[in-house]
């Protein structure tokens, strides 16, 4: 084995992984889409930049097909644990109307659209329409969660595009194998993607259930374990979940919702830990697919991509959401923000790569090249105009983007935890006195920090952005706790005056 091959790797990966989060900051900056950026950084490394050429065989084609799911596990396990069920319970229905009657309403309108405007000039026939339909049709899940959470916009709709992105890769991912394929489509089919679906679901929910259980009662002797422990749960029900020839994408969805808001030891440690390894799937992810893209091959796929984009974007995308908020009386403001929102990324990259493999032709090697201008052209366009849609809709609510950040850890021989909060910048518990917070009974504050040194704990003080609080509390009073300091921080001391429970957005 060759030493330097390894040095190098590693001076490489240090390298990209830096810029990279330098172009996090200039991203943050000017307004662009980081996401972006990362696949541009991969071409410029590609043979036509610096010349490493990685693309262009099946056996690259195969190895970044796998890497990519992989990445999208990651993906899809930090924004499972970073979603809030009070937050998202009251928008499960719209998330899950957008995340499969959606899906299909823009699969079939896109790919009619295709057959009849493009299929005679490509050579396309109804089915392969139907699959670059399919392509196009989920939403990226990295794409969303790091441009929608900084936006601030009303809970449920954050909620209801945090969970269309975390649940519609499973159904889209199993309808592009169906259409992929080349065995003809029978009656089976529904019923199997039900089955998958069903079968994800239940599989995510138990290993989160029984994983959280197991976190609880572990006792493991190092607090970083518990993340590793977290993100090899997640991992494991997608595998269960394949392994089941169920839906491995929304098993590790599910268990990564389960587990992200149970009543886990080091919470924020673990929740962290996953941010890190979201954001390293991303950029590893992006790079990869810059790597392998053949720029030189892009300008031929221009015209049709901005055609299929217009497509989606003009027509499918707002059909398919009226369609599936038709039963929630969704406002139009709201409807043309979700429809505005569904972001593109590098999902349908990935799953431009499957019919690549399995059929090997012209055909879908142009629909690769289509897809990555679609990407590129329209996560541009929608990325950098996102928050000025929100703002002209007026679905921006003051405020949605701070939190409180709640740490826990578990006291185990005296039944209770140790809730470590940090009140953010523009917090309305800034000006709240400890006696407001009125916690529940048995809850008490064992220390308040500010500026680097304490406070006596006395009713009078007057809690400031910036501080840091110590709450222990009883094992069973830990979430009316949380529940209620997070009421505090949204709505200030009159909270449940005003109906602000800390349950769920408003």
């Amino acid at each position: 084995m060759d030493l330097h091959v390894v040095e190098k790797a590693f001076g490489l990966s240090s390298l990209v992984l830096l810029v990279a989060l330098i172009a996090v900051r200039l991203s943050r900056r000017f307004g662009l889409p980081s996401l972006l950026l990362y696949l541009l950084i991969g071409i410029l490394l590609g043979n036509r930049g610096l010349g490493i050429d990685f693309g262009g065989t099946l056996g690259s084609t195969a190895l970044t097909e796998q890497l990519g799911l992989a990445a999208l596990v990651f993906i899809l396990a930090e924004g499972g644990l970073t979603t809030r069920w009070d937050d998202v319970r009251p928008s499960l229905g719209l998330g899950i109307a957008l995340a499969t009657v959606s899906v299909a309403v823009s699969i079939a309108v896109t790919g009619a659209a295709v057959y009849f405007l493009l299929g005679g000039a490509l050579g396309l026939d109804l089915r392969t329409s139907l699959l670059w339909a399919a392509v196009l049709s989920s939403t990226d899940a990295a794409a969303v969660f790091s441009v929608l959470r900084a936006v601030g916009v009303r809970p449920r709709l954050a909620a209801a595009l945090e969970l269309e992105s975390g649940l519609n890769d499973a159904p889209v991912v199993i309808a592009v194998l169906l259409l992929a394929g080349t065995t003809t489509i029978s009656w089976l089919d529904p019923v199997l993607v039900v089955y998958e679906l069903a079968a994800g679901a239940v599989i995510g929910g138990a290993l989160g259930w029984l994983g959280a259980w197991w976190l609880r009662r572990g006792a493991l002797p190092a607090t970083g374990l518990y993340p590793l422990a977290t993100l090899a749960l997640v991992g494991g029900a997608y595998a269960v979940g394949q392994f089941a020839h169920a839906s491995g994408f929304l098993a590790t969805y599910v268990a990564a919702v389960v587990l992200g808001n149970s009543r886990m030891p080091h919470r924020a440690a673990t929740l962290s830990f996953a941010e890190g390894w979201g954001w390293i799937a991303q950029i590893g992810l992006f790079v990869l697919l810059g790597l392998y893209v053949d720029p030189a091959q892009l300008p031929a796929a221009l015209l049709p991509g901005v055609l299929i984009g217009l497509l989606v974007l003009l027509v499918a995308r707002p059909l398919s959401v009226a369609a599936a908020a038709l039963p929630f009386r969704m406002p139009w403001r709201e409807q043309v923000f979700v429809s505005w929102s569904g972001l593109r990324g590098a999902v349908p990259i990935v799953l431009a790569l499957i019919p690549l493999m399995l059929r090997q032709d012209e055909q879908s090697l142009l629909l690769l090249n289509v897809i990555v201008v679609v990407v590129v052209i329209y996560t541009l366009l929608q990325g950098t105009t996102l928050p000025l849609v929100a703002r002209l809709l007026g679905v921006v609510q003051a405020g949605q983007a701070l939190e409180i950040q709640v740490e826990a850890a578990p006291l185990e021989d005296m039944h209770a935890q140790v809730l470590q909060i940090r009140i953010p910048p523009d917090s309305r518990m800034h000006g709240v006195y400890l006696s407001q917070l009125r916690l529940p009974a048995g809850a008490v504050i064992a220390l308040l920090v500010r500026d680097e040194a304490p406070v006596d704990v006395t009713p009078t003080v007057r809690l400031q952005s910036g501080d840091q609080l110590l709450v222990v509390t009883p094992e069973r009073l830990r979430t009316a706790t949380e529940r209620r300091l997070r009421a505090v921080s949204r709505g200030g001391a009159l909270a449940g005056w005003f109906g602000e429970r800390g349950e769920a957005g408003r």
